[in-house]
């Protein structure tokens, strides 16, 4: 009855407790080569992870080669000739994705420093390096459908018109859905549809419609000069659709 008192158990659970106490007492004696094996696996997992790691580092750093190299050659014809596109590849605290932390930075001017892609580029150098990059990462895959919203934002006249050449090569590879509101990007497209919002009650609804050879004149022209669309207008706008 003391043994029970002084471990605060039933009589009848002083076999159990001594069991239990026993497998605790093995489990401390053996601990110390617990803590070796666990130790071993440890340096075996760390040794595995560093291999990897520097595996996707060396992969990253060929990689980051050949898409600096891409984009030198998609530059160029969208006005962006002076333009240098960099990847950086640094070191970085290890995680489930590596040690190497990964930036993209411009340098827009011959003579300027170079710097982060969303701190350097303006808005329209900004859009014409992200299509740069979609053309980029998407070659050899076939099959895709790639959207654009507002891709040419900042740019018009010839560079709009560039933009909108290579987005119509573009989808020779795939297909190409395009927002904007350039008359230079929206005239090399293969189809057309207008978007606009109208208010029914307390809702706003957007509607699509799809436009025919006159109606794509019409909007065009519309883009072109505004509210009121001219004669002169429309024969811009059919200079535009004839390529």
């Amino acid at each position: 009855m003391g043994l029970a008192r002084k471990h605060q158990v039933q009589p009848d659970e002083l076999p159990a407790l001594r069991e239990s106490l026993t497998a605790k007492l093995e489990a401390f004696d053996t601990s110390g080569a617990d803590i070796a094996r666990l130790e071993s696996e440890l340096a075996q997992a760390q040794k595995t992870y560093d291999a990897a790691a520097a595996t996707l580092t060396a992969s990253r750093m060929q990689a980051a080669e050949r898409l600096d190299d891409a984009m030198g050659s998609e530059l160029a014809p969208l006005k962006m000739e002076r333009a240098v596109f960099a990847t950086q590849v640094t070191p970085t605290d290890a995680g489930p994705e590596g040690c190497d932390q990964v930036a993209f930075t411009v340098a827009t001017n011959p003579g300027a420093p170079a710097g982060p892609l969303n701190k350097i580029a303006s808005g329209g150098e900004l859009s014409r390096f992200l299509l740069a990059l979609k053309v980029c990462l998407t070659q050899g895959v076939s099959g895709l459908t790639m959207i654009f919203d507002e891709i040419d934002r900042g740019v018009g006249g010839a560079t709009a018109d560039a933009v909108g050449r290579r987005l119509k090569r573009l989808a020779d590879e795939g297909q190409v859905l395009v927002v904007t509101h350039s008359p230079q990007v929206a005239a090399l497209g293969g189809h057309h549809w207008r978007v606009a919002k109208r208010v029914d009650g307390d809702m706003t609804f957007s509607e699509v419609t799809p436009l025919a050879e006159p109606e794509r004149v019409d909007e065009l022209a519309r883009m072109l000069a505004g509210d009121t669309v001219t004669d002169a207008a429309r024969a811009a706008a059919q200079e535009l659709l004839a390529g």
